[in-house]
């Protein structure tokens, strides 16, 4: 419902997307706010054009805010005035069609940066010191399994001066990098847009005690992680993917991984957003998967919260938001 359905002389804000905190309080002082998070249903609803252009002009909506319904097609000819995307890359939302009706479309950068940040270093440290594996054998009474004693089947090398090598040095590596430091390890990058990353993807991987990936994916990085960078990768060193499933050949690291060149992996994201319980990583313990939680805070929605509201905020106010997508429509 409105918060305040008896005015009428006010902006009409749909909010599909999980929304909190101070951004939400920006909001609804601009605007009525309708609040149905995508998230909140189940089963889950993602609508798409048709369903979302009936939704928005049964609610009067003229400010537009999403995270996984698609913004297309009759969305676009509704007559909103914004349309806000709680995500760093808007790919849900028809920029060229918003932009051609002169609707300026916000995006929401790096909102989800610690969070993944965080779970990479949670992923290398359970891959490293065997966490997920330990935690079994105290469930199934396996303290002495196979007639050996936990610090034979668990010793590792300590992170502490080791080498770290960051593939992407965006909003999400940065995040990683002075975690990683934090920890002690030396960080070293790979990042062709950026000065201080001062490493070749082959030196990296050649130097690196361990290497994570955290670039997006386009024609460039699709399959960045190939064979022969798999082959190239230090002995004993450890794989990291919160990115995307993409930008690594998943052949060539079963591969390695099975020969044992690699310590183990850490991986949050398959193609598909599954993988098949046959598949070989499933049976590696020297591999923690996770289902695409990289970004699974309450901190994340806050921060897209904030983000898209101080950027509708500054659009009505005549200004021109760092987070907008088509600037051009403000000519």
């Amino acid at each position: 419902m409105c918060d305040d359905p008896g005015v009428t002389d006010r902006l009409q804000a749909l909010v599909t997307a999980p929304f909190r905190g101070p951004g939400l309080a920006t909001l609804r002082s601009v605007a009525d706010v309708v609040l149905d998070p995508w998230i909140d249903h189940s089963p889950l609803r993602i609508l798409n054009g048709a369903q979302l252009a009936e939704r928005v002009q049964a609610e009067g909506a003229d400010l537009l805010i999403v995270e996984s319904d698609f913004v297309n097609g009759p969305v676009l000819d509704t007559g909103l005035r914004a349309i806000g995307s709680c995500r760093g890359d808007p790919n849900n939302v028809d920029v060229a069609g918003a932009t051609a009706r002169g609707i300026p479309v916000l995006r929401a950068p790096g909102r989800n940066a610690d969070a993944v940040a965080e779970l990479t270093v949670a992923l290398l440290l359970a891959v490293n010191r065997g966490v997920v594996r330990a935690d079994r054998d105290v469930r199934e009474d396996q303290t002495y399994r196979d007639g050996t004693i936990p610090y034979q089947r668990f010793r590792a090398w300590q992170l502490a001066g080791r080498t770290a090598g960051i593939v992407g040095l965006g909003a999400v590596g940065r995040a990683t990098k002075w975690r990683l430091e934090g920890l002690g390890m030396r960080v070293i990058a790979h990042d062709p847009y950026t000065a201080d990353a001062t490493h070749s993807l082959d030196d990296l991987v050649a130097e690196a005690d361990v290497v994570s990936m955290h670039v997006v994916v386009n024609p460039d990085t699709t399959g960045l992680m190939g064979r022969a960078q798999f082959q190239a990768m230090r002995e004993g060193s450890i794989y990291l993917n919160t990115a995307r499933a993409a930008l690594h050949d998943t052949d060539a690291l079963v591969e390695v991984l099975t020969a044992g060149r690699l310590a183990g992996a850490g991986l949050d994201h398959f193609d598909g957003e599954h993988l098949p319980i046959d598949d070989p990583l499933c049976a590696m313990g020297n591999v923690v998967l996770t289902p695409h939680i990289g970004g699974a805070t309450y901190d994340t929605e806050a921060n897209h919260s904030k983000l898209i509201a101080d950027g509708l905020v500054t659009l009505l106010g005549g200004g021109k938001p760092d987070n907008l997508v088509n600037p051009e429509v403000l000519a």
